[in-house]
C-alpha cells in the first residue's frame, strides 16, 4: 500500500465520521424575543404599557398607623387612646380611544382597628370616558369642592358625603371655568317607594393665585337642597380657603347638609384654614369651623416628610359641642408611607 492510497482512505474514513456527527448534531432554537416594559408617560409619572396590550397601568398604594388620644367626634366616647392601622392599593389604567382616553380607577382599603375585626372593601372603582365617569367616588358636592382642608379631623362638622355610586359629567373650558353635573345614589329602595337619584350641579372658576367654586346638592328622599361656596387662595408657600354652606332644613335627614355627632347642625356652617409650607421636608396646616348649633371646632398639624413618600403628623383638635355643653380636646399622631 502506497503512501497515497494510505492518506485517501483516511480522508474518506474522516468525511464518514463527520458526516455521522453531523447528522446527530442538535441545533438550538432561537430565542423568543423578550418584550421589555415599556414606559407610558402619557397620563403622568408611574405609568407603564401591560405586556402585548396598549393599555397603560400605574400601581400605588399607602400604608398607615393612627394613635389616637380620645375623640374628636364623640365628646362623651369613653377611651383614652385607640390604634388603626390601614393599607391602600390604587390600581389605574388609562387606554387611548378616538374619544379620548378610557381610565379605571380602583382603590381597595384595608382597616384594622384594636378591639375590632379587620376589613377590606373598596373605596373607589369607576370607569371614565370623554367626560363621563361611572362607579364608586366620593360625592362631587365634596370632590369637586376640594373637602374641607389639609387635617386628618376636617369633617368634625360634616361638609357632605363621600363615597357613592354616581354618573358625572365633568367639563373643563381650558379658560379657567369648570364643572360638573352629577346624578349620585340616593340609597332608595322599596322601603321608601322612591327612585329618583340625588343630584350635584357644581361651578369653578380660577384665575391666577385665586379661584371661587359653588355646587348644590339636592336629596331626593328628603327633598331638600344644600349649597356651598368655597373661595381660595394659592400663593405656594402659602394657601388658604373659606367655605361657606346652607341648607334648606337643617332639621332633616339632607345628606348634603352639615352635621356632627349628635345629627344636624343646624341651617349653615362655615369652615376656614390655611397651610404654609416652610420647605420639601415640613409643612403647618390648620382648620377653623363652627355651625348654626354653635358647635365650633379648631385643628391643627404640623406635616414632617423626614424622607420622600414617608410622613409623620401631629394633630390636635378642639371642640366645643354648645348643644350638649361639652367641649373636648383630642390628638392624632399618624405615620403614613406612600409609594
Amino acid at each position: 500500500m502506497t503512501i497515497k492510497t494510505l492518506l485517501l482512505g483516511s480522508a474518506a474514513a474522516l468525511a464518514v465520521v463527520s458526516g455521522a456527527h453531523a447528522a446527530d448534531a442538535i441545533v438550538a432554537a432561537e430565542p423568543e424575543p423578550l418584550e421589555y416594559v415599556r414606559i407610558c408617560d402619557a397620563y403622568g409619572a408611574g405609568y407603564f404599557y401591560i405586556p402585548g396590550s396598549e393599555t397603560c397601568l400605574k400601581i400605588g398604594g399607602m400604608v398607615r398607623n393612627d394613635t389616637y388620644w380620645h375623640d374628636a367626634y364623640g365628646p362623651f366616647t369613653p377611651f383614652g387612646t385607640k390604634n388603626l392601622s390601614r393599607a391602600e392599593l390604587y390600581f389605574n389604567t388609562a387606554t387611548d380611544t378616538e374619544y379620548g382616553p378610557l381610565k379605571t380607577a380602583i382603590t381597595l382599603r384595608f382597616n384594622h382597628s384594636e378591639g375590632a375585626n379587620s376589613d377590606a372593601s373598596p373605596l373607589i372603582a369607576y370607569i371614565s370616558l370623554g367626560g363621563f365617569l361611572i362607579g364608586r367616588q366620593d360625592s362631587q358636592y365634596n370632590e369637586f369642592m376640594g373637602y374641607a382642608g389639609n387635617v386628618i379631623n376636617d369633617d368634625v362638622i360634616g361638609d357632605g358625603p363621600y363615597e357613592l355610586n354616581q354618573v358625572t359629567y365633568s367639563f373643563d373650558s381650558g379658560t379657567g371655568f369648570t364643572g360638573v353635573l352629577s346624578l349620585e345614589d340616593s340609597f332608595s329602595s322599596a322601603a321608601f317607594d322612591h327612585y329618583a337619584p340625588d343630584g350635584v350641579v357644581a361651578l369653578g372658576y380660577k384665575a391666577g393665585a385665586f379661584s371661587v367654586k359653588v355646587a348644590g346638592g339636592y336629596d331626593s328622599i328628603a327633598e331638600e337642597g344644600a349649597v356651598k361656596v368655597r373661595l381660595d387662595a394659592d400663593f405656594g408657600t402659602f394657601s388658604a380657603f373659606v367655605m361657606g354652606a346652607w341648607n334648606t332644613d337643617g332639621d332633616t335627614t339632607n345628606k348634603y347638609a352639615n352635621g356632627d355627632a349628635f345629627g344636624s347642625t343646624g341651617d349653615w356652617a362655615v369652615w376656614g384654614g390655611g397651610s404654609a409650607k416652610f420647605n420639601d421636608k415640613l409643612s403647618w396646616n390648620l382648620q377653623l369651623a363652627y355651625a348654626d348649633n354653635k358647635t365650633f371646632e379648631a385643628t391643627t398639624n404640623l406635616a414632617y416628610f423626614p424622607v420622600k413618600g414617608f410622613k409623620i403628623q401631629p394633630e390636635i383638635t378642639y371642640v366645643n359641642y354648645d348643644n350638649v355643653d361639652k367641649s373636648v380636646w383630642a390628638g392624632v399622631l399618624r405615620f403614613q408611607r406612600n409609594f
